[in-house]
């Protein structure tokens, strides 16, 4: 399993081998020991998968408060994703910065998004399918949003404003300033 720390060195990129043959392919796209191996240490207690058809989906940028904050070890299992983490962890040396990377189907990698931090992406391709494991369950008077474009976080997003279909919960999110003291950097 290839391993690789983004620049901010809690959000972990992993991308497991794949074996083809004739036939297809096999992958172990989990186990727990290579993933205590790449420090995901937490144990995952509920799985989650969404399509989004169209090119330019956003869904994001969410999170759950404690005791519920979930890590999330996303893949794209169809099509491409643009995938971002957004340090919201007050005090945290990286408070407000954001790391990205793509996900897809032909890349196979895994981007590990540690509780405290804002989870958001951008469909690349029409019928994005986005497999995801968590280390909380939902809960919903736990859930917070901030506003996908916010200014202060002045994300690079692979698509224009005028190009993003949102749903009406992540259109009307405030900006990041609304998540100061949300997390506590320990």
């Amino acid at each position: 399993m290839k391993v690789e720390r983004l620049a901010i060195p809690d959000v972990i990129l992993v991308t497991p081998p794949r074996f083809s043959d004739n036939r297809g392919f096999f992958s172990e796209t989990y186990n727990v020991d290579r993933m205590k191996e790449a420090g995901i240490t937490l144990p995952f207690v509920q799985d989650n998968q969404s399509l989004s058809r169209q090119k330019g989906v956003v869904r994001g940028l969410h999170c759950q408060l404690d005791p519920h904050a979930q890590g999330k070890l996303v893949r794209c299992t169809k099509g491409a994703i643009w995938d971002v983490a957004i340090d919201a962890r007050t005090g945290s040396p990286t408070y407000g910065k954001w790391v990205a990377a793509e996900l897809s189907e032909e890349n196979w990698s895994q981007l590990w998004i540690p509780p405290g931090f804002l989870h958001g992406f951008c469909t690349l391709t029409e019928n994005a399918e986005v497999q995801y494991k968590c280390t909380g369950l939902y809960d919903k008077a736990s859930e917070r949003a901030v506003i996908w474009n916010s200014r202060e976080l002045a994300i690079d997003w692979p698509i224009k404003p005028e190009e993003a279909v949102l749903s009406d919960k992540d259109l009307e999110a405030p900006e990041f300033s609304a998540a100061k003291g949300w997390f506590e950097y320990k």
